[in-house]
């Protein structure tokens, strides 16, 4: 076993979280995240900087996810958000998890280069740390922030209007 393999254990909520951001049905999202710990697994040898363990793991989410995403769009299969099968968070409220749920279903909504650092952001990375995952600049992050942000408002608003 590699050294760092129980830290990525620890990373699993993270994971979790960066598949459901790109499949809603509960039988891919586990064969997606199955996908990324095994790609994490052979990845782990080629870690160079032992601090810098969740970004890399989750560098590896963020491009089998949009690799998912890509090959899922020649063939879409809409799948209504099942709230029993989530299990992304533990929330104390029934508002809570529906804000969860709407939250889900709005990010499939979005363009692949607007959900991955959207996604990337709720994670708590900063703007570099964005950029440098996803091989883009720091002023692109933040355009395609800026126009997610705009989507997802634009989003909340149609929701509030029904």
């Amino acid at each position: 076993m590699h050294p760092h393999w129980p830290q990525v254990q620890t990373f699993h909520p993270q994971l979790w979280r960066a598949v459901c951001g790109y499949e809603l049905n509960p039988a891919m999202r586990e064969e997606l995240l199955q996908e990324v710990l095994l790609a994490i697994w052979q990845s782990l040898p080629r870690l160079r900087d032992p601090d810098l363990l969740l970004p890399f793991v989750l560098r590896i989410a963020h491009n089998l996810g949009a690799s998912h995403v890509r090959a899922e769009t020649r063939m879409p299969s809409p799948v209504p958000f099942d709230d029993t099968l989530h299990d992304v968070a533990d929330p104390a409220t029934t508002n809570a998890c529906a804000r969860t749920q709407w939250l889900f279903e709005a990010l499939a909504t979005l363009p692949l280069s607007l959900r991955q650092v959207l996604m990337l952001q709720l994670e708590g990375f900063d703007y570099q740390e964005i950029a440098d995952m996803l091989g883009i600049s720091v002023e692109n992050v933040g355009v395609r922030l800026h126009r997610a942000r705009g989507r997802l408002k634009a989003l909340s608003r149609e929701e509030a209007a029904r």
